[in-house]
């Protein structure tokens, strides 16, 4: 029993070291890249795709525990983990137009993000651009206790895998 509880505890560790190090990256990353060719929202100027009917922002405003994964295999054991995280919720807030406040990927700043319908019925979340914008996420599932999404860029997309965000409370 002591090397499971032992066991137990490392993989704890190591959790809880994997979903700081998700947060960290991006930061640092951040600080070594100084935001080049990053866009941020514009005033309106550029070309959005209409919000999709079957999904509204109040979905996504809320407390989440958030983890990722980046193989098939690992998704149950990555929906544990985020729930898990709800003890330090990822907290989306309403934007002040209709979008939510989050995070857009290698940038510590928070950027109010919009749901748009793009092709073939996919759903994503990103800047004032055309759906399906390198920086947009993909939604791939949204359920009341949980959403999954993945960044459209591959390089990002390979960096941080597939996010499972699950509701807290």
């Amino acid at each position: 029993m002591t090397i499971e509880l032992g066991h137990a505890r490392d993989t704890m560790r190591r959790s809880a070291g994997a979903v700081a190090c998700g947060i960290a990256l991006p930061l640092l990353l951040a600080g070594c890249g100084g935001g080049e060719g990053l866009s941020s929202p514009s005033s309106g100027s550029a070309a959005s795709a209409p919000a999709p009917a079957g999904i509204s922002r109040d979905a996504l405003v809320g407390r989440w525990g958030v983890a990722s994964f980046h193989t098939e295999k690992d998704r149950k054991r990555t929906e544990a983990e985020a729930r898990a995280q709800c003890k330090q919720p990822y907290v989306i807030a309403q934007g002040p137009g209709d979008g939510v406040m989050m995070h857009a990927a290698d940038d510590p700043k928070l950027y109010e993000l919009r749901l748009k319908a793009g092709a073939g019925g996919k759903t994503y979340l990103g800047f004032e651009a055309p759906a399906g914008d390198p920086q947009d996420r993909e939604l791939l599932s949204v359920k009341p206790k949980e959403f999954v999404a993945r960044f459209v860029d591959p390089d990002v997309h390979a960096r941080y895998g597939t996010f499972i965000y699950s509701r807290c409370g």
